[in-house]
């Protein structure tokens, strides 16, 4: 476990350094423990309101922590003056409803009326599951989390309706409880779970392969855990076709300076 040791001190600002320079290109699971880590959607402004608003109605996969822009990349509340341009690990480029670019920056693709919106990630309250002795397999594995598409339907507002997305974590069926207390604490990080136990309730067939992230396996002693997931508007993207728009590649977030204790309770407004 060198390697997780060492993510774990890493600074967010060295990690966003590593960034701007390339030399930092996996998921951010384990790495600067303690710190906010959050989604990205980018989009024109013309778009901006009714994403805001989509965000608002459905606050378990979409916690707003921060909007930037237009006109400026630089944020102002998770990290004084990152750049959004080139701090994350990679990002994807969608244009008209597809995928078709992943990059590890995006000055090239830079418009100056594009809007980001930082949205909580549930990276942010695993410190606490671990602190707790929960263990989470695919920090263990230096995996990327598993993430499904469900039949969970979301409140629509605009051109941006569909699905959520979840996050699964296998949890030993005697802290199962804990883990829902525990990230309870956590709204602005997505908070508690959404499902526990069987996937097919919520329209996943199969939980060895998920739309996102790696598989892990789940033990016979384990129960599947399921939480909202901030790669949810990757999936409304793909319905709403917009003509461009900037997300961050799923795993890959960006890490900001607070601390997550602060978000417990939401007491971080």
């Amino acid at each position: 476990m060198k390697t997780q040791s060492k993510g774990t001190r890493m600074t967010p600002a060295e990690l966003r350094k590593q960034c701007e320079n390339g030399s930092f290109d996996r998921p951010t699971a384990g790495y600067c423990d303690g710190y906010v880590q959050a989604n990205l959607v980018a989009l024109p402004e013309r778009y901006a309101s009714d994403f805001e608003s989509f965000c608002r109605k459905n606050p378990k996969p979409c916690p707003l922590l921060e909007v930037v822009g237009p006109g400026t990349t630089l944020t102002s509340r998770l990290a004084p003056e990152a750049d959004l341009v080139n701090t994350l690990p990679r990002y994807r480029i969608w244009i008209d409803g597809e995928c078709r670019h992943e990059v590890k920056e995006i000055s090239a693709f830079y418009r100056e009326d594009l809007v980001f919106f930082l949205l909580g990630c549930s990276f942010s309250f695993e410190e606490a599951l671990i602190k707790a002795g929960i263990r989470l397999r695919h920090v263990e594995q230096k995996k990327n989390v598993s993430m499904y598409r469900t039949r969970i339907p979301l409140e629509p507002s605009g051109p941006f309706q569909g699905e959520m997305v979840v996050s699964m974590r296998p949890i030993h069926w005697s802290r199962v409880a804990d883990a829902c207390i525990i990230t309870g604490r956590y709204p602005d990080v997505h908070g508690a779970p959404v499902h526990v136990g069987d996937p097919d309730m919520i329209g996943i067939r199969d939980i060895s392969s998920p739309e996102y992230g790696d598989p892990v396996e789940i033990l016979s002693d384990e129960v599947p855990v399921f939480w909202a997931c901030g790669v949810t508007p990757q999936n409304v993207l793909l319905q709403a076709k917009l003509p461009f728009a900037i997300t961050h590649a799923p795993g890959h977030m960006f890490v900001g300076d607070l601390k997550n204790e602060l978000f417990a309770r939401g007491c971080c407004r």
